[in-house]
C-alpha cells in the first residue's frame, strides 16, 4: 500500500517524500511540474505527471497504485500573485482539492493529510498564535487554504476519512543543497539575491511595536516540516477513525528581520546590514506559532535552529548560483 503525494516534486513536497521514504513508507507522486523538479525525487519513486484537476487521472492512479492515504501539497502559493489572479488561485487550490477529495472518497480512501498555511490567520493581534486563534486571511491565497481546511473537514466527516491539516509557518532551509528552494519569494532567498548582487538587503519597516522595530516571524526548517508530515501519517495510519486535527507547524520562537540578517551575516561572512525602506501594506508586526498542540497530538517538535536553516539554504543558493 502506498501514499499519494500531490505536489511531491516541489520544494516542500520533495522533502516530505524523502522523509516518508526514509521512514519506510511507499509513495507515489503526482505533480504537474509547473514548479516541481523530477530530479528532487529519490530513485525508484513513481512520478505521474498531471494535474489535480484531472479526475480520470486521479481515479487511475488511486486504483493502480493501491493508495491507502493521500497527502495533498499541490497548490499555487504566492501571496502577491494571488491578489492579482484570485480566480486562478481559487480554481487551482480549491477546485483542485475538491477533485482530489472527490476521487479519494470514491476510491474509499480513509486517510487524508492537507498542507495548509499560517496565512489563514492573517494579522493576529496575539503574542502566540494557537489553532483556536480566529482566522482572518488577508489574501486570496490564505482564503483558499482556509476554504481548503473546511472542505477537508467536511469531506472527512461525510466519507469516514481521518483528516489532518498542517498550517506551515515560515519555511526555510534544505535537507541538502540540491533540495533548496529555487525561488526568491521569501526573506532568506530574497536576502541572498540582494547580497549576491552586491546590494544591501531591504528591511520593510523598522518602526513596528517589536523589540528592534522590525517584523517578527516564526521560521521552521523544511526538514522539520517533513518530519511533522511523517508523524501525521503515523497518526492517520494508526487511528484514522478518531483523527480530525488542525495543527500548527512552527518552532514557537520569534525571529525579527534584523535577527535573521545577523544570522545570515554570521553564516555567509557577508555584510548583511539592511537598508530600511517603507513598510509593505498588510505586513503584521508579529506572527509566532504555538507548537504545543502538535507536540501533544503527534509527539513532534522542531529540531533545527536558525543558523542550521540559514547555512543549509546558503549552500543551496551557492549550488544554483555558482558565479555569484
Amino acid at each position: 500500500m502506498s501514499w499519494l503525494i500531490t505536489g511531491g516534486a516541489g520544494f516542500i513536497g520533495a522533502h516530505v517524500v524523502r522523509a516518508l521514504v526514509e521512514d519506510g513508507t511507499e509513495v507515489v507522486v503526482l505533480d504537474d511540474l509547473s514548479t516541481g523538479d523530477p530530479g528532487r525525487l529519490p530513485a525508484g519513486v513513481p512520478l505521474v505527471t498531471g494535474s489535480t484537476l484531472d479526475r480520470a487521472l486521479l481515479d487511475r492512479v488511486l486504483a493502480e497504485h493501491r493508495i491507502e492515504g493521500v497527502l495533498h501539497i499541490a497548490a499555487k502559493k504566492q501571496v502577491a500573485e494571488s491578489v492579482a489572479e484570485p480566480l486562478r488561485y481559487y480554481h487551482e487550490n480549491v477546485e483542485g482539492l475538491r477533485v482530489v477529495l472527490e476521487a479519494s472518497a470514491a476510491a474509499g480512501i480513509r486517510r487524508f493529510l492537507f498542507s495548509s498555511s499560517a496565512a489563514v490567520y492573517g494579522m493576529p493581534d496575539v503574542l502566540t498564535v494557537t489553532e483556536s486563534t480566529p482566522c482572518a486571511p488577508m489574501s486570496p491565497y490564505g482564503e483558499t487554504k482556509l476554504v481548503g481546511e473546511w472542505l477537508v473537514r467536511a469531506a472527512g466527516r461525510a466519507h469516514g476519512m481521518g483528516t489532518v491539516a498542517l498550517r506551515y509557518f515560515n519555511v526555510a532551509g534544505a535537507a541538502g543543497p540540491e533540495l533548496a528552494d529555487p525561488g526568491a519569494f521569501n526573506l532568506v532567498p530574497m536576502v541572498f539575491e540582494r547580497l549576491s548582487a552586491g546590494l544591501p538587503p531591504l528591511v520593510f519597516g523598522a518602526d513596528y511595536p517589536t523589540p528592534d522595530g522590525t517584523c517578527v516571524r516564526d521560521y521552521i526548517h523544511v526538514s522539520d516540516v517533513a518530519t511533522a508530515h511523517v508523524a501525521a501519517v503515523h497518526r492517520l495510519r494508526d487511528r484514522p477513525d478518531r483523527t480530525e486535527l488542525v495543527l500548527n507547524i512552527g518552532s514557537g520562537e520569534g525571529v525579527s528581520v534584523r535577527e535573521m540578517l545577523d544570522a545570515i551575516g554570521r553564516v555567509t561572512g557577508l555584510d548583511a546590514t539592511g537598508e530600511v525602506v517603507a513598510r509593505r501594506p498588510g505586513d503584521p508586526a508579529r506572527v509566532v506559532a504555538s507548537a504545543e498542540l502538535i507536540a501533544e497530538e503527534l509527539g513532534w517538535s522542531a529540531r533545527y535552529g536558525l543558523d542550521d536553516m540559514v547555512a543549509s539554504a546558503w549552500a543551496g543558493w551557492q549550488l544554483r548560483h555558482p558565479a555569484d
